[in-house]
């Protein structure tokens, strides 16, 4: 039996996500954190205070954790965030001369942020919805978060975007679980603002590897079942 939608719970989960992110982006409530890393990563608070805030408000046990549904964290720690930490900052490397693992991690924890409260709250609770139903309204919901409210060309493919991507990260979601998984798909679109080739074919290299460990995993499952 599917769980009855909190209605009242969403409004105060987004209630609090769009204050945060209008107090970090808007209001300059971070201009004192001399940390660039740790600003940019405060700036996708909000969805994860808001989700926890409901989580404890009305009583809503989470159904995502860090581990999700792998046997431990050792695996998807590895492939979700390592890999692309590694190969990210070893073509920098190679290629530039840098090593830009910080930024890949504040990326991927960025992400986290969000996904505790997209996936990890709203996804969940809007499950009894049909599926195109859920994912426009967690699009929408998350492309008005961003504040942006231009009718640029730019902003409805960002839109469009962001349809495809909740299509696609809910199918992670519904395959592992797991909020590192999530964060790491969530992270593809802003790894590179600006791609070019090199930059696409690390994009290629990171979700094709996932995909096939999403696969191999859900094959392996089903013959042990």
């Amino acid at each position: 039996m599917k769980n009855k939608i909190n209605y009242l719970a969403i409004i105060v989960f987004y209630a609090i996500a769009i204050l945060c992110r209008y107090l970090t982006n808007k209001a300059g409530i971070l201009d004192g954190i001399g940390n660039e890393y740790l600003k940019s990563i405060l700036t996708g608070i909000g969805p994860t205070l808001g989700a926890v805030a409901v989580f404890f408000i009305f009583k809503i046990k989470p159904t995502m954790s860090i581990k999700g549904n792998y046997k431990n964290l050792t695996f998807p720690i590895l492939m979700y965030w390592v890999f692309p930490i590694i190969l990210i900052s070893g073509v920098a490397y190679f290629t530039k001369g840098t090593i830009p693992w910080m930024i890949v991690l504040s990326i991927l924890i960025y992400g986290l942020l969000e996904e505790i409260g997209w996936r990890g709250f709203l996804y969940q609770q809007l499950k009894e919805l049909p599926l195109f139903t859920n994912i426009l309204i967690v699009a929408t919901l998350w492309f008005l978060w961003h504040l942006n409210f231009e009718l640029t060309s730019s902003n409805l493919l960002f839109y469009g975007i962001l349809i495809l991507g909740s299509w696609g990260i809910g199918k992670v979601t519904d395959a592992t679980n797991s909020l590192i998984a999530v964060s790491a798909f969530h992270s593809l679109n802003n790894f590179f603002p600006n791609l070019d080739n090199t930059k696409i074919l690390i994009l290629a290299l990171l979700l094709t590897a996932w995909i096939i460990a999403l696969v191999s995993r859900k094959r392996m499952q089903k013959n042990i079942g």
